[in-house]
């Protein structure tokens, strides 16, 4: 069954109500309605955990769809309790996990304005993140982080717009990714846009972010690596390269 995705419209909702609707063969549970994200556009599935009325607890190892995106997968830690259909549940994501995964989406984003080239792939992580460009030109990594601090220091807002998807179509240009298209089929798409009337950036994406460029906290550029000829991976990590713990 169909899922409302909560998330789409309030990152910061932490907790919620639902209702089971439905429980997998695999075990996944499905739900009127979820604050978890489901696994997406490089960015990993929250987890976290449902409670029940008599206090007890299913632990949530990842968050998926199913055949489309308006249907939303909890998938349980092992040896967790099956909850009935029909069963009311109280849902908490693991909120710490899921802000540092909203914060560094964000500098992803604030990435791909520094360096403006299309995209060919990204994974956001907890600590370390990657995004590849189409690009053959060198780039020294402290010019990159000196620019993105500058972004994040001069605490843009960050917003969402929609659109739909006939407009989407029609606009083909603001996507970035040179690979990946955003999904279509639910009548509408996000924009995230940063800064006032998206001055800095507006692009479709369907991940979670922070409110303000501010948030992101410090962030630097570790590596870049050529993969091929015309292809470099910018890993960007959390705090400093003098602090930040070695992975």
């Amino acid at each position: 069954m169909m899922t409302t995705a909560l998330f789409r419209d309030d990152f910061y909702l932490s907790t919620t109500e639902a209702i089971v609707t439905g429980i997998r063969e695999d075990g996944g549970i499905e739900l009127d309605q979820t604050c978890f994200y489901a696994t997406s556009g490089g960015q990993p599935g929250d987890n976290g955990f449902f409670e029940r009325a008599d206090g007890g607890r299913i632990e949530i190892a990842t968050t998926r769809n199913g055949d489309t995106k308006d249907i939303i997968i909890h998938v349980p830690a092992a040896g967790q309790p099956v909850p009935l259909v029909g069963e009311k549940l109280v849902l908490h994501i693991d909120w710490p996990r899921r802000y540092r995964l909203m914060r560094m989406h964000t500098a992803c984003h604030l990435l791909s304005v520094v360096c403006p080239f299309p995209i060919t792939g990204a994974a956001v992580g907890e600590e370390e993140s990657r995004v590849d460009f189409d690009m053959s030109e060198t780039i020294d990594k402290d010019e990159v982080t000196s620019a993105l601090m500058r972004l994040v220091n001069e605490n843009h807002p960050v917003y969402l717009q929609w659109i739909t998807d006939a407009d989407l179509t029609a606009n083909p240009d603001i996507v970035k990714s040179k690979n990946v298209r955003p999904p279509i089929g639910l009548g509408r798409v996000s924009l995230v846009c940063i800064g006032e009337n998206s001055a800095v950036d507006s692009q479709p994406c369907g991940g979670t972010h922070v409110s303000e460029t501010q948030e992101v906290g410090s962030v630097f550029i570790a590596k870049i690596e050529k993969k091929g000829k015309e292809n470099r991976r910018f890993r960007i990590r959390f705090g400093t390269p003098e602090t930040a713990p070695v992975l």
